[in-house]
């Protein structure tokens, strides 16, 4: 049932207007989500190079020899020839994701949960032939993530929030608190990933280019830090 769930909120968000779409082996519905983008391309409704399509390398396909095969796998799955971002979640496996890249599986490389050290460790790492484009992360008001923002901008690298979690403003501006966690992040630069299952929720979400925040209402949002991470990755 959630597989075909997957399927058809995969068309309704490329028919809507979303083109990033976040995968994984990991989901266990690489099928369905190919067969979607592959059948919204037959129909005309998208090219392949509208789509930018991230999978992620699970943890234990890991080992550098493992990287590839792992990678081709999703492939057939997907029924796609290359992903526009592959991800990592530890630097050992780097050296294998480039040859993935120079192979054209990959067009970019990235990392998810890196903080601060682990990114040095790779950009300060001999031999770097492609250095990370993104580095996805958890990032909500409640954990703004400020000195990593701060410390990819500075080295051009993307943060890109997954789960991103406020009444008062939400009324002021006609919108919903999911919209204003979303435009917040926007607005600071960070891609945001935005899950769901739900038609109407998926049609609300590219709602989230309809407005801005004003920059006291900004600061607001800053304030509402707390260090509060909901998925330890450290």
């Amino acid at each position: 049932h959630l597989k075909k769930k997957s399927m058809e909120s995969t068309k309704i968000a490329i028919d809507v207007g979303f083109r990033h779409i976040d995968c994984s082996h990991f989901y266990q519905n690489e099928e369905e989500v190919g067969q979607a983008i592959r059948s919204k391309i037959e129909d005309g409704t998208v090219k392949r190079e509208d789509i930018f399509y991230t999978s992620k390398l699970w943890s234990t396909s890991h080992r550098p020899e493992l990287v590839r095969p792992s990678l081709e796998s999703s492939l057939r799955k997907l029924n796609l020839d290359y992903v526009d971002l592959y991800l990592i979640h530890f630097p050992v496996s780097l050296k294998a994701m480039e040859k993935c890249k120079d192979a054209g599986l990959a067009k970019s490389i990235g990392v998810s949960n890196f903080n601060r050290r682990l990114l040095e460790m790779i950009l300060n790492k001999p031999g770097l032939k492609y250095k990370p484009v993104c580095n996805q992360v958890e990032c909500h008001p409640y954990l703004n993530q400020n000195k990593l923002l701060d410390y990819c901008k500075m080295n051009d690298i993307v943060l890109v929030a997954y789960d991103p979690v406020l009444c008062a403003m939400a009324k002021k501006y006609k919108r919903t608190p999911a919209l204003i966690a979303l435009r917040y992040q926007l607005q600071r630069g960070i891609v945001v990933l935005a899950k769901s299952f739900n038609e109407e929720h998926i049609r609300e979400n590219m709602q989230v280019f309809d407005f801005q925040l004003a920059s006291d209402h900004m600061k607001i949002l800053d304030g509402l830090d707390r260090n509060l991470r909901y998925f330890p990755a450290d």
